[in-house]
């Protein structure tokens, strides 16, 4: 077993964005190999956060429109989303959607230190045994679900495209409310 250097750690940390994303998605999906994954598609019933042993309370979803949000405190479009993703829940909470967002930070200071600085009016989880993101396997950072009154998944946002996402987001929003 090879031990990291503490130059090899200060480079790790050093890495960019895309270099983080590739890691990231490289373990989240190793077990991929294995067909262990569910791999969550547009159709697919979006598995219940309380079954993953997730750090933090997951609100109550029965019956409502659900926006889950996957991210990493490192993730720039992450920080992005997060204004945008409050300002919804803040418009369409009361309609009837739950927001929540899900860290696949593997260091819980982090995960805090990110949800400390965007301060989120909605519900975050921390995901840093990767249970939740094994099962998923989120293709991005961020990656979004939108979920329907029954638990299926109907939108599905990879990354975070700024007005364009915001606006992807209300329209799907709305319409699912509609139903």
């Amino acid at each position: 077993m090879t031990t990291t250097t503490a130059a090899q750690s200060r480079l790790l940390i050093k890495m960019n964005y895309h270099m983080k994303s590739f890691i990231v998605a490289l373990s989240l999906g190793v077990t991929a190999i294995t067909g262990a994954m569910a791999d969550i598609k547009v159709g697919d019933r979006f598995p219940a956060l309380s079954s993953f042993s997730l750090q933090g309370n997951a609100p109550s979803t029965n019956g409502k429109v659900v926006l889950v949000d996957v991210f990493a405190s490192w993730c720039k479009p992450c920080k992005e989303a997060f204004p945008v993703i409050d300002e919804i829940r803040k418009t369409y909470g009361a309609k009837g959607l739950a927001v929540v967002a899900v860290s696949v930070d593997e260091n819980a200071k982090d995960y805090a230190k990110f949800v400390a600085k965007q301060k989120p009016g909605f519900a975050t989880l921390l995901d840093s045994k990767h249970k939740f993101a094994n099962v998923v396997r989120p293709p991005s950072m961020p990656t979004s679900y939108i979920i329907d009154k029954k638990g299926k998944v109907r939108f599905l946002h990879k990354g975070f495209k700024g007005k364009k996402t915001r606006a992807a987001y209300i329209k799907e929003i709305e319409a699912l409310l509609r139903e």
